[in-house]
């Protein structure tokens, strides 16, 4: 078990955190670290969004030690400072969007080594949504889950849609799908947004934290996504959404002002979601594990009462 680089000083997590680089099925090394302490009652996997890294999840990992559970969160391939599935390493890119649960798998066998206490949890933000809605699908051993702003469906207009599906698929025809999707970025997006125009968080504190975070990591810096992401992850959230819900206690948050996911998407899921329940935050944007304090401990209650049910 090899230790990897994990940045506690900016991290913002409970004390102790620690982080191993772990292979993947195909021979990926990608980085897990982990959050725990004396008699937590269980294990959440938590799973990022894309342009994400486990630093960024510390002041979640100290939440939800403060209600009894530990915290495993990864850096998905091709981001944070696992290793990157293109030459270019500010873009987002992947193969093939179910790599990303090969990636899932070899964290949970990392979980195991580790001995960490059962029973498992999820909790899934934005593109680890979609993610943790296919590990769901395929058996991923939780007692329960937890969706913030999941990935069901990304939001755009009408119009943009096709378009969005028309680049997409040619650009695996014609070769050019490692370009970047038209209209994005190279730099990270909570440097070039002010706080007052930005859709992440309404919370000062947190938004410059983010900030604090990339700034003194550039390798976490991630830029837009390739076409050919783009277009897997079409096909990914189209495929999903045919399929029936799993047999699993859920809950789901979502902001009153979130841009970036389709709001509609997680509500006709939500709707249909047998032991599910959706909760709309008032005021909460995209990160809603990451807004005001009120909002937050609000937010980690829910979640820990719904996994303490669940035991």
């Amino acid at each position: 078990m090899e230790n990897a680089p994990f940045f506690d000083d900016i991290a913002s997590g409970p004390q102790g955190g620690a982080a191993h680089w772990v292979t993947t099925s195909d021979g990926l090394t990608i980085r897990v670290a982990h959050w725990t302490g004396a008699d937590v009652k269980g294990t959440i996997l938590l799973f990022p969004g894309r342009t994400e890294y486990i630093e960024k999840y510390g002041p979640a990992a100290a939440g939800f030690l403060s209600r009894g559970y530990a915290t495993v969160a990864i850096d998905w391939r091709g981001q944070g400072i696992s290793q990157r599935t293109t030459e270019n390493p500010i873009l987002g890119d992947v193969a093939d969007f179910k790599d990303y649960q090969k990636d899932v798998a070899a964290a949970l066998a990392h979980v195991r080594n580790l001995n960490l206490p059962e029973p498992y949890y999820l909790v899934a933000h934005s593109m680890g949504g979609c993610i943790g809605l296919r590990a769901l699908m395929e058996g991923l051993p939780v007692k329960a889950a937890a969706f913030s702003a999941p990935m069901w469906g990304i939001l755009m207009a009408p119009a943009m849609r096709p378009l969005a599906w028309a680049i997409s698929s040619a650009s695996r025809v014609m070769g050019f799908e490692q370009k970047m999707a038209p209209g994005q970025e190279t730099s990270a997006y909570v440097t070039r947004i002010g706080f007052e125009e930005n859709t992440l968080t309404s919370d000062l504190e947190m938004f410059t934290l983010m900030q604090t975070q990339v700034k003194s990591q550039p390798d976490f810096v991630l830029g837009g996504p390739s076409l050919r992401w783009l277009n897997e992850s079409l096909r990914e959230m189209r495929g999903l959404a045919g399929k029936p819900s799993p047999d699993m206690p859920c809950v789901t948050f979502l902001g009153s002002d979130e841009e970036i996911v389709d709001p509609a998407a997680i509500r006709v899921r939500m709707a249909h979601w047998t032991d599910g329940a959706l909760h709309l935050l008032s005021g909460g944007r995209h990160e809603v594990l990451m807004e005001t304090p009120q909002m937050r401990g609000l937010v980690f209650d829910e979640i820990a009462a719904l996994f303490d049910k669940h035991r």
